[in-house]
């Protein structure tokens, strides 16, 4: 090839192409093991909460069923919402032991005020919700409602995005959801003239429920 026709692209492909015939090992092998905090040994809900309510998240601890029913009442009361939605049979299972209203079907599905859904894990190093579409919530209760509640255990808590997903193949196996995500915070953008603005893409507000069970 004559050197003096060769383009800008065709010496960079060049360039990697040589990169990649020389094998190296990794200079960080231990790197996904590296500390990113200082105060890494506190509890994983301790972090997962300072983490979610840094991003605008709203976390409710609850230390039994009839203490995350009361706060769910407090919520739909202070939101003034009466059309919410919850499609997943676990959680409607837990909310019906106490008679606590919702709409269990899609009628009606785009006069949605909140939905509440569970989810796959709870990510405390960045205070993230793990979610998949495996369940009856599908893609659409975590997507479309104003407002996100999340009723998650803790015994879901992991520390990393790799552990998340280590209980996401356990549950699966060889058959994983065709959707698996993580949403940290509400829906937000500051494409429009740099301010930020939240609810464009989804959920204005995000409430994280989490139950005790670990005791």
């Amino acid at each position: 090839m004559n050197t003096r026709n060769t383009t800008a692209k065709e010496k960079m492909l060049k360039k990697i192409r040589q990169a990649l015939l020389q094998k190296k090992e990794n200079p960080h092998p231990m790197f996904e093991e590296t500390p990113l905090y200082k105060d890494e040994e506190e509890p994983l809900d301790v972090t997962f909460a300072r983490e979610f309510t840094q991003v605008s998240g709203k976390f409710v601890y609850c230390d039994g069923e009839i203490n995350l029913i009361e706060n769910l009442i407090i919520l739909v009361e202070k939101l003034e919402i009466s059309k919410l939605y919850v499609w997943e049979k676990t959680v409607q299972q837990l909310l019906d032991q106490y008679g606590f209203p919702y709409r269990s079907t899609q009628v009606n599905f785009e006069e949605v005020e909140a939905s509440i859904t569970g989810c796959e894990a709870l990510i405390a190093r960045n205070g993230s919700i793990m979610l998949s579409n495996a369940n009856e919530s599908g893609r659409r209760l975590s997507v479309y409602p104003p407002v996100h509640i999340v009723i998650a255990r803790a015994s879901q808590l992991v520390m990393d995005l790799k552990h998340g997903m280590a209980v996401v193949r356990q549950k699966y196996g060889a058959d994983l959801p065709s959707m698996i995500s993580t949403i940290t915070g509400p829906s937000r953008t500051a494409d429009i003239e740099k301010r930020l603005v939240l609810g464009a893409h989804g959920p204005k507000e995000l409430y994280l429920f989490l139950l005790e069970d670990r005791f």
